[in-house]
């Protein structure tokens, strides 16, 4: 490969880097943002898992988001690496991941406005991180 041709696949891989750690970022704000109108709005976020009550903090709301959004980055650069249709089949898995989480987000032992807050909060982190990543991804 000449060097000529490296240039391209360097700005392209910097613009995916770029896009997708924005990305990260907007779906940790967004789900910081779900949380203080939650909070402002009165909403309790405490939740009882079986080993006591406990409180929604927004440095849980933080590190668990970005978690999220950090490991589905990380599946989507494997994917990239070894399948053409990687973003056909990462939107799948991250729609289904989505979905799935809502389950115990909306089961949880908590009050109504608790388990809306947690529900919405999953849905901007994983709208954010699907629209986002797609953005940048690289196409077959």
């Amino acid at each position: 490969m000449s060097a000529e041709a490296s240039v391209p696949r360097a700005r392209a891989s910097a613009s995916r880097v770029r896009d997708r750690a924005i990305a990260v970022a907007v779906a940790v704000l967004a789900a910081v943002a779900v949380w203080s109108i939650a909070t402002l709005a009165g909403a309790q976020l405490t939740v009882d898992q079986g080993t006591g009550p406990r409180d929604v903090t927004v440095l849980a709301v933080v590190l668990n988001s970005a978690i999220a959004a950090l490991l589905g980055w990380g599946l989507l650069a494997v994917l990239e690496r070894f399948r053409a249709s990687a973003i056909t089949i990462w939107t799948a898995i991250a729609l289904a991941v989505l979905v799935l989480s809502l389950v115990p987000a909306s089961l949880v032992d908590a009050s109504a406005g608790t388990r809306v807050a947690l529900v919405l909060m999953h849905l901007v982190v994983g709208a954010v991180v699907i629209v986002g990543f797609r953005r940048g991804a690289r196409r077959a």
